[in-house]
């Protein structure tokens, strides 16, 4: 039927049920248009939500519970980390429970009871945790692997009684360790993206990534992207983050973090003492005194060349402080083999290669602790550095308590020997000088993130981590927006239908009403 034959017709109707029948059909049909440009217009697209994520950052000389989250739906491949939670595991490092893996569960329960109060409850089970062990657990995996697999087989034990996914425990490499030290502080540095004038995540236009410099207890690592990364492409690691390639040289020096090489000195100095049980140390405040059993420092995997022929792990050593710079100093440069690498330019120490070191490094766990103990924080002159380390290693041990904003003996102690340590590392290891040193940030954290390891492994495993698809919510919800829909156009159709039938009657009653008009008798 036509709209022109409509229209005609509908003049002729002047019938009451023909006028709200052109009501209805009008208002079904404005009512249709209506619900179908506000259900596509006024959608709102809704973020699925957060990811949560634990890493356990189980070093040498303490175990460390991060909590991380990010938007579920990720930005190319790779989340948008954050550091919501850090709590610290009170005691030593997991390799310290060789003898007693068991008595793990109750130090991790402090931290992971709290854990459980950060994350939904109903996001749980979704929750992956995963624990990295470093340079501690490497060595005593060298020195006895069957008493490693315990340490890790008690803590999957407990972490299966646990509400959350737990993806393992792993001891990580020396170089994987590096790298993911790199990936964060990076990733802090705003050098992987950037929110633009949008508001959205952008890869930095022409922004340099910066070094990085991580002092563990039992290891140190330094990485970067080195001038020229194809002439050293067999010392580095590709990474791929937010959809970019980078190529970072890494390497951990085992046994050169801060509580190894201390060792190192002590078994170093009973070496070279005359007697046995009494040995003075350059590197202790004066007047400090100290008794050690030979296994503290002799034990380790690190000082297995240093231990003496009448060697009694529980034999004690006294230590007495005298707070000499000059001499910790020349006792600290012992700890270096300089000489194998024969003046080579890339070869720092200990005959290793290694890429000229380039732009902006952070230096951060160890280092950072260390200088701030120096009263030195970000970044200075190496002039203001030996000056700073040569004032503090000539103080006694009564004064120390007075010029650290933290004083604890083991940390105290030692800061002077960490100090020249750091010194010989930076200057005579990596080759930095006056004019390079300042180019080193000492940095703990970049607004409420630590600079650690555990976030770029996050940051990494999240790659692995599906995204998840945006949220479409409409103003009607799906059923009433169909029921609507059919009702209203059921409606329209209904009235269409009945307007075609009055027009046909009317149409018929006309003809009628002329037939009559020709046949009435004159």
């Amino acid at each position: 039927i036509s709209v022109l034959f409509l229209f005609c017709c509908c003049r002729m109707l002047t019938r009451i049920p023909s006028v709200v029948a052109q009501v209805f059909l009008f208002l079904s049909i404005v009512l249709v248009i209506a619900i179908a440009v506000i259900q596509i217009n006024q959608q709102q697209i809704l973020s699925p939500g957060l990811k949560y994520g634990i890493v356990l950052d189980a070093g040498s000389s303490r175990t460390t519970v991060y909590v991380y989250e990010w938007p579920a739906e990720k930005e190319n491949d790779t989340g948008v980390v954050t550091q919501t939670f850090k709590c610290n595991v009170k005691g030593p490092g997991i390799s310290s429970y060789e003898g007693s893996p068991g008595a793990l569960a109750k130090p991790l329960d402090d931290c992971l009871n709290k854990v459980k109060e950060r994350i939904p409850a109903h996001l749980h089970k979704n929750t992956s945790v995963y624990l990295g062990a470093t340079a501690g657990m490497r060595l005593l995996r060298l020195q006895n692997e069957s008493a490693a697999n315990e340490v890790l087989a008690s803590i999957q034990n407990y972490f299966r009684a646990q509400p959350f996914e737990f993806r393992g425990a792993q001891i990580i490499t020396g170089p994987e360790e590096g790298v993911y030290g790199w990936i964060t502080a990076n990733y802090l540095m705003g050098n992987f993206l950037e929110r633009n004038l949008w508001r959205t995540w952008v890869h930095p236009y022409g922004k340099e990534t910066m070094g990085a410099l991580d002092l563990g207890g039992a290891s140190t690592q330094i990485s970067f992207i080195p001038e020229d990364s194809q002439e050293h492409f067999n010392s580095t690691l590709q990474v791929k983050l937010y959809g970019y390639n980078y190529n970072v040289y890494t390497h951990s020096y085992q046994c050169y973090g801060r509580d190894e090489a201390e060792k190192k000195l002590l078994a170093l100095l009973l070496q070279k003492s005359d007697a046995s049980s009494n040995v003075d140390i350059p590197c202790y405040p004066q007047n400090y005194n100290t008794s050690l059993t030979m296994k503290y420092f002799s034990g380790s995997l690190c000082t297995q060349s240093l231990r003496p022929a009448n060697y009694y792990p529980n034999q004690l050593v006294n230590f007495h402080g005298t707070g000499d710079p000059g001499l910790c100093q020349e006792m600290v440069s012992l700890l270096f083999n300089f000489s194998a690498c024969r003046d080579s330019e890339e070869c720092p120490f200990n005959a290793m290669h290694q890429p000229k070191a380039k732009g902006n490094f952070v230096a951060f766990s160890g280092f950072y602790y260390t200088i701030n103990a120096l009263n030195l924080s970000g970044h200075f002159s190496l002039n203001d550095s030996n000056s700073s380390m040569w004032f503090f290693c000539s103080q006694s041990w009564a004064q120390l308590p007075f010029m650290l904003p933290k004083f604890e003996e083991i940390y105290a102690r030692s800061y002077c020997f960490s100090a020249n340590f750091i010194y010989y590392l930076l200057v005579h290891g990596y080759n930095f000088n006056a004019e390079t040193w300042p180019q080193i940030h000492f940095q703990k954290e970049v607004g409420n993130s630590s600079i650690a390891w555990s976030l770029g492994y996050m940051l990494s495993l999240t790659n692995m981590i599906p995204a998840e698809g945006k949220l479409i919510q409409l103003p009607l919800k799906p059923p009433l927006f169909a029921g609507l829909l059919i009702f209203l156009t059921a409606t329209a159709l209904l009235c269409l239908l009945f307007l075609v039938y009055l027009c046909i009657v009317s149409h018929n009653q006309k003809n009628i009403t002329h037939v009559e008009h020709v046949f009435i008798p004159e």
